[in-house]
């Protein structure tokens, strides 16, 4: 028990104890509302499963839960806050908001949180590594993907098979066979993977995922399995920028293997230390009190059950497809669980 609460601790989950105090602003646990976003390969599951008010007769690919992007910036949903958008925020209370984090290239929150229905297969896409991203005038992105529902026989496509060369890649994106160079993983729910910026991927239909990004929005599709879009005409593929962008030495990687401590209250499962973000997937008993602390902000995503988040003054009660975000000024953030709970413990990182 002492091994796996010293885990907890090391990654700013706290079972029974204070965190520790920031100089700053006191804000509060902010939540948000969702920005629905029709697509082609979308549906309705966001409304089965986690009760979205969804927009009636659409297909709606993606919930963007916390969002600052020109094309959508989350409007604070609770507290004295209430109406005011993350961008505001950014502007005024920067430092409080993201702490350690809060480098000066931080301009926009650092991260773009969604959930994703996907009803069809997605894409064949790649997103831009920095160099990569910098020539081609667009914003690199990292990522990662937690398998929250998956229909039996669902599918990630990730990265390349192996052995399959650039000049063999780009001849069967001619001839219309380029997604049988792509390695395909078959997946359920609780599993995770890792998309760091250059590896070629694709969701398979069937699948709800919870998606932790850096905050980039820039996409090159390489292949849309020859479908149309929502307007009726094929959708724009971008096969120049997107083999200027893909890893051809990333062969057949692998879902996070990662496994959950043993404390009989508290499970941690480490998924992602990455410069840009931090991401626990965390399981709680029943009844349970403890506490959240951390220089650099910090997000809570529950993926099942209910819980109650209070700090600064202010208390919000989430459940399954709720998320909270926990500024980086908050002295000390207690959390208890109604239920028993499984959720994602997010942390910004470096964003210079």
């Amino acid at each position: 028990m002492l091994q796996a609460r010293a885990i907890a601790n090391a990654r700013g989950l706290l079972m029974g104890t204070t965190a520790l105090n920031w100089r700053g602003a006191m804000l509060y646990p902010l939540t948000f509302q969702p920005i629905f976003k029709e697509r082609v390969w979308g549906g309705r599951n966001l409304e089965r499963l986690y009760q979205k008010p969804l927009p009636p007769n659409e297909p709606i690919g993606e919930s963007w839960e916390i969002t600052d992007r020109p094309e959508g910036v989350s409007v604070v949903a609770n507290g004295p806050l209430a109406g005011s958008t993350l961008r505001w925020l950014m502007e005024q209370h920067r430092e409080e908001l993201l702490g350690s984090s809060a480098g000066e290239a931080a301009q926009r929150f650092p991260l773009l949180i969604k959930i994703l229905d996907a009803q069809q297969t997605l894409s064949v896409q790649v997103h831009p590594p920095p160099a990569a991203a910098a020539k081609l005038g667009g914003e690199p992105k990292t990522e990662m993907s937690y398998i929250a529902e998956a229909l039996p026989g669902a599918e990630l496509f990730v990265g390349l098979k192996r052995g399959v060369t650039r000049s063999e890649f780009e001849r069967r994106i001619h001839d219309g066979t380029v997604a049988d160079c792509i390695h395909r993983l078959p997946v359920k729910s609780g599993d995770a993977m890792f998309l760091p910026s250059g590896r070629l991927h694709a969701i398979g239909a069937g699948i709800v995922i919870f998606e932790i990004q850096q905050n980039s929005d820039t996409t090159y599709r390489v292949f849309d399995w020859n479908r149309t879009g929502l307007d009726g005409k094929p959708r724009q593929l971008h096969v120049s920028e997107a083999l200027a962008s893909i890893d051809f030495n990333d062969f057949e990687p692998s879902l996070l293997q990662s496994k959950y401590s043993r404390n009989p209250k508290m499970k941690v499962r480490y998924l992602v230390n990455d410069p840009l973000f931090r991401v626990d997937a965390c399981q709680v008993k029943r009844g349970q009190r403890f506490y959240l602390q951390s220089d650099s902000a910090q997000i809570i995503s529950v993926l099942a059950g209910r819980l109650t988040v209070s700090g600064g003054e202010q208390e919000i009660a989430l459940k399954a497809g709720q998320f909270a975000l926990l500024p980086a000024c908050l002295a000390r953030t207690a959390l208890k669980t109604e239920t028993q709970v499984e959720f994602l413990h997010v942390q910004t990182g470096d964003t210079e």
